[in-house]
């Protein structure tokens, strides 16, 4: 169950979590109504999970002939998947965080206040600071390192 905790960290709810870890130590492909049926969810819950977790590259779809039901796995190298998973979950938060600043930004510079005060001058300096670590963070997460796949020796 600790897994679950940095999934849920990452923006995605306790159903996620458990349907992740579910798909990763089954070793066949299970249809939204036996992933639902084993974890007592329903089929709507384990639905929005699934689109979730193939948004993040997390989960592979998969068709048996003569069946007309979507089967789910994990992807073939969740580590990689989990890695850029994660790397699009900051960009789009480090984004949001950005263009939340830049509105506090111009309410700052729009607002008719006396720009000697000491607390109009710690308003500026932290929203200055917090700035620079968005710029910062934005080069981090566009870094070409951080496309690198990861490699790791299964033991």
């Amino acid at each position: 169950m600790g897994f679950i905790l940095p999934i849920h960290d990452l923006g995605m709810g306790r159903i996620v979590g458990q349907m992740l870890i579910y798909l990763y130590f089954s070793p066949d492909e299970s249809s939204l109504g036996e992933i639902g049926e084993d974890l007592g969810l329903s089929k709507a819950s384990v639905s929005i999970a699934a689109r979730q977790l193939e948004s993040f590259g997390l989960l592979r779809r998969v068709w048996k002939p003569g069946d007309r039901k979507s089967y789910y796995r994990t992807s073939d190298n969740i580590t990689v998947a989990l890695q850029q998973g994660i790397l699009s979950f900051l960009r789009q938060n480090i984004n949001k965080f950005g263009d939340e600043l830049n509105d506090v930004h111009a309410l700052l510079e729009q607002t008719q206040v006396d720009e000697d005060a000491p607390e109009v001058q710690f308003a500026r300096g932290r929203v200055h600071r917090a700035r620079q670590l968005h710029r910062y963070f934005e080069r981090l997460v566009e870094n070409p390192l951080t496309k690198l796949p990861v490699r790791r020796k299964v033991m």
